[in-house]
């Protein structure tokens, strides 16, 4: 593998950071990775463990998170933050037989998969092209705080006759999500986003 280096330092610097984290990748190391569905964007897990000599190393969308070099006990767990709401995740590592591991993530104190279900009941989301732009857009219900490709959004609620409007923009188009009841007791109030009027279908991730 070859790598051109700037002469400039502070580029030196990072080309080196990430080559050290390419040949970390290409051990043979890497045993597991997740993807986490947060409100400021779908953020990539990658966990490394030498099973020789303990190593472990965290990777957060590529950013090293957590690195011990030698580790004399081969199982345990790694706990670590996650996105811009501080979401705490850890890694477990338990033996199931001779030298063979199994691994595991949590998020907050659930397993990822019951998080994700636990997650779809309290936010809604959308995936939509505005003037060439790929934005995903997230509504927390029990906040009604809007986020779009992970930044929080400046939003305006209004009450209306058949509910609620929140009023946000995305460059000079006008978005509204709106919150009205459905008269049903599984699912009382549906949450639709309006693009300058034109109702976006909801995304099924």
């Amino acid at each position: 593998m070859h790598l051109l280096l700037s002469r400039h330092p502070a580029h030196c610097c990072c080309c080196l950071e990430k080559l050290l984290l390419v040949l970390v990748m290409l051990s043979g190391d890497l045993v597991a990775a997740w993807d986490l569905d947060l409100s400021d964007g779908v953020h990539r897990i990658q966990f490394s463990h030498g099973t020789t000599t303990g190593k472990r190393l965290v990777c957060v969308n590529g950013q090293e998170v957590i690195r011990k070099d030698w580790m004399f006990k081969l199982v345990g767990k790694e706990t670590f933050v996650v996105g811009s709401s501080k979401t705490k995740a850890t890694i477990k590592i338990e033996a199931v037989g001779g030298f063979a591991y199994e691994y595991s993530l949590e998020v907050d104190g659930k397993s990822l998969q019951r998080f994700t279900h636990d997650r779809a009941q309290t936010t809604s989301t959308w995936l939509l092209n505005v003037d060439g732009q790929d934005c995903r857009v997230v509504l927390e219900k029990d906040t009604m705080d809007v986020w779009c490709n992970g930044q929080k959004m400046e939003t305006t609620g209004e009450f209306v006759e058949d509910g609620t409007e929140t009023l946000f923009s995305l460059g000079e188009h006008e978005c509204c999500i709106k919150a009205m009841s459905t008269g049903k007791k599984k699912k009382a109030i549906v949450h639709l986003l309006l693009l300058d009027g034109e109702k976006v279908p909801a995304s099924t991730q």
